[in-house]
């Protein structure tokens, strides 16, 4: 890869490709870009471009490919591990996937959906439901999200412990590789065993083999019943028993099950407009438990209410309401999905987004509890999330009157602390954030060489130039 700045010449040579009004180049319209969510990373670029189609991405990645320009695929710029900023003091090249935004076709018979990569998430949700339909990945930043960006994260989001994350919600990609070439893989087939599966190689690969413009995705018949309550409870490993409760009586109609401590919910109360505590006395732990069945409402009623009463009878829960509104069953989702947000106004955050084993949750969360506690006095732990499938937020929020940026010095000891214990118990360090620059070294250093090097070697036979989001996953 080139290490010097593309010349003025070459930057009006991608412009052209795309046309001036589809380009930013005054640095105050690219700034916004430049800036991931967390404040973490900043980069710079000299152009951001807007291509409307398949052959002007191609046009654009065959034109840096012969130069030697660095591409840095960007969606809707949600990322929370800097896989989509540009590089600090660098000159890549922003590619916008935002005007790609078409649905190209929906099938509710087959159950399937084509789309651009650039379509936002919701509003391929909305798609979906007009013609009978569901698409289930759900996440807080549904509003703005891209297709691109998920496949690209492998997003999981809220409903993995039914449907899995994004992984098993698509059946086909197109890319539009370094070279310029585009490949079609936009088979709508569940079985398909023609060789090596491609598009699990871009699924998750940050933007760093090719940029995804169109993908297949799976649709699910939209549930007859939809039940969700809030229930508080006395420990992680009440939780966990009552996890195990309902997915015995629930089986595949459990389709949530979220674990929040009583700072998280204090925390969202506190600082999200609009959000109430749902239950009247506070407890250590909560769970919100989601159940979708196809087949009747009354099914729904039947299974949260049993579960619920099996609860109490127990000990395993305290206090619990049901939602008895759509309205109400949003406004709980919500308490929740806003609970990473609602740390911002407490000062600086360290995160955390790690798996373990399901059965293993209650244990790492009190051996992570005593080490974070014991190197930091006062820290506020606020760790929450997928219990169902073990993806655990473990964010630490600064303690009360501390200086933030002292705080923030000191991400890599808090990771060092919780990722270790994470990987003693058999787990990941990123779950569905991905790996970006964030944890770029970390993953270097906690995987076997060899799994290394078969990733550098992937990478090297797709992009041999290195200009693909060069500096994300692999230090390459």
């Amino acid at each position: 890869m080139s290490s010097s700045a593309p010349s003025s010449a070459l930057l009006d040579r991608f412009a052209a490709i795309v046309g001036e009004k589809h380009v930013l180049r005054e640095a105050a319209d690219i700034a916004p870009h430049l800036i991931e969510n967390r404040g973490l990373y900043h980069g710079t670029s000299p152009l951001l471009l807007k291509p409307g189609s398949v052959e002007e991405v191609s046009a654009i990645l065959k034109l840096a490919g012969e130069t030697g320009t660095a591409i840095v695929p960007q969606t809707g710029n949600t990322g929370l591990v800097g896989g989509q900023t540009p590089r600090e003091g660098g000159s890549d090249i922003i590619l916008s996937l935002e005007r790609m935004n078409r649905i190209r076709d929906i099938d509710p018979v087959g159950n399937t959906m084509v789309v651009d990569g650039g379509c936002i998430l919701a509003d391929v949700q909305k798609a979906a439901e007009e013609h009978g339909r569901m698409f289930p990945l759900s996440l807080g930043s549904e509003g703005s999200c891209r297709i691109a960006g998920n496949l690209s994260t492998n997003a999981g989001g809220t409903a993995v412990l039914a449907y899995g994350n994004m992984r098993q919600l698509c059946l086909g990609l197109e890319v539009v590789l370094p070279t310029g070439e585009i490949w079609n893989g936009l088979r709508r087939l569940k079985k398909d065993n023609t060789g090596y599966d491609l598009r699990d190689l871009f699924i998750g690969a940050e933007g760093t083999l090719g940029v995804i413009t169109g993908a297949v995705l799976k649709l699910f018949p939209q549930p007859l019943g939809h039940q969700v309550a809030f229930a508080g409870i006395q420990s992680v490993e009440d939780a966990l028993t009552l996890f195990k409760n309902a997915s015995s009586l629930c089986g595949p109609a459990l389709t949530g099950f979220e674990l929040m401590p009583r700072i998280g919910v204090e925390f969202t109360v506190r600082n999200i407009p609009g959000v109430r505590d749902p239950l009247e006395t506070s407890h250590p732990w909560y769970v919100l438990i989601d159940i979708s069945t196809s087949d009747s409402a009354e099914t729904a009623e039947r299974m949260m209410a049993t579960l619920l009463e099996q609860g109490y009878e127990a000990g395993l829960v305290q206090d619990a309401t049901i939602a008895s509104s759509e309205a109400q069953q949003k406004a709980l989702w919500h308490m929740r999905e806003s609970m990473s947000d609602a740390q911002k106004p407490e000062g600086g955050s360290i995160k955390h987004d790690v798996s373990v084993p399901v059965a293993q949750i209650p244990k790492f969360m009190h051996e992570a509890e005593t080490a974070v506690m014991a190197a930091m006095r006062g820290a506020r732990i606020c760790a929450f999330g997928h219990m169902g499938d073990g993806n655990i937020h473990y964010n630490i929020s600064q303690p009360v009157g501390a200086d933030k940026a002292e705080f923030i010095g000191r991400w890599r000891e808090m990771n060092k602390i919780v990722h270790g214990l994470v990987l003693q118990h058999g787990g990941s360090i990123s779950a569905e954030h991905g790996i970006g620059q964030l944890k770029r070294d970390e993953l270097a250093s906690i995987r076997p060489e060899i799994e290394m090097d078969l990733m550098r070697r992937i990478k090297m036979a797709f992009d041999p130039a290195g200009i693909m989001n060069p500096g994300k996953v692999l230090k390459v």
